[in-house]
């Protein structure tokens, strides 16, 4: 009881401390409006990603829920390119870009498997192939990025981060200590500890690549994304969003071409950061 009573109050302490920071502010660089409107059929609600090819120089933005969700593609500058038309294909959570393949793959819901998108010349997605069949996430939900540098795709679930390679095998798993800087020395009080508070989304995580940020979380509380070390899992750096922007609790969370995205339910606009 003193234990949970204890780990309750150092929950609480932390995140005063982190809104007491005057943390680095992000700015909004650009904006990608999906098609459709909320009074069409099957326009989809919540985002599921963004992911960034970098040959294509194109953003692809997917809806999770539904296979008829749109799909859509914009250039560098947000203009979508895509048709209203193009459809997603799967019901995708997870999306990134191989840089082996040069192809936007993805991770769909519960045992819809990984799959890779078809490109055509011009980059628009003509069909898929399912890379890895069945259930090969922590949870129905999860929303899987990619670790280029050594091949793994990561999930978020209950407070911990799962590692999987190109196989989709189990490698490892990292417990994520919320709020906490590994200098705070709170390692043996969230020892036991799986789960994910409140205060943070808890389907979507980001890989930034950065060394020693490595893996970035939203805080929906105060409007700020938290990157953590993936060796310790401990908090290593802030960014706080603009007070109008939008966080919320599942989905709508991206990070892609180095900016950070968070998707408007409302404008159906998935806005960048950076």
């Amino acid at each position: 009881m003193k234990k949970t009573l204890f780990l309750a109050i150092a929950c609480i302490l932390a995140n005063m401390a982190l809104h007491a920071q005057k943390t680095p502010a992000l700015k909004k660089v650009i904006e990608l409006k999906m098609p459709k409107t909320a009074d069409d059929d099957m326009p989809g609600t919540r985002g599921a990603s963004v992911a960034w090819h970098p040959v294509q120089k194109k953003y692809y933005a997917v809806f999770a829920g539904n296979i008829e969700y749109p799909l859509a593609i914009f250039d560098v500058k947000g203009k979508r390119l895509s048709t209203d038309e193009q459809k997603a294909m799967l019901d995708t959570r997870g999306l990134w870009y191989n840089p082996v393949t040069k192809l936007i793959c993805g991770n769909g819901y519960n045992d819809y498997g990984w799959f890779t998108y078809k490109l055509d010349p011009k980059g628009m997605p003509t069909d898929y192939t399912e890379a890895v069949e069945g259930m090969n996430q922590p949870d129905a939900q999860s929303v899987g990025v990619y670790n280029p540098a050594v091949k793994q795709v990561l999930f978020h679930y209950l407070g911990k981060v799962y590692v999987y390679n190109s196989d989709a095998e189990l490698q490892d798993s990292l417990l994520i200590h919320w709020g906490l800087k590994k200098t705070d020395d709170a390692e043996e009080d969230y020892e036991d500890v799986s789960m994910t508070p409140e205060d943070y989304n808890y389907t979507s995580l980001i890989y930034t690549g950065i060394k020693g940020q490595e893996l970035g979380f939203l805080n929906t509380t105060g409007k700020q994304v938290e990157l953590y070390d993936i060796k310790t899992g401990f908090l290593t750096r802030t960014i706080s969003f603009p007070e109008q922007a939008t966080a919320e609790a599942s989905f709508n969370f991206a990070f892609a071409n180095g900016i950070y995205w968070l998707f408007d339910m409302e404008s159906r606009k998935w806005v960048g950061y950076k």
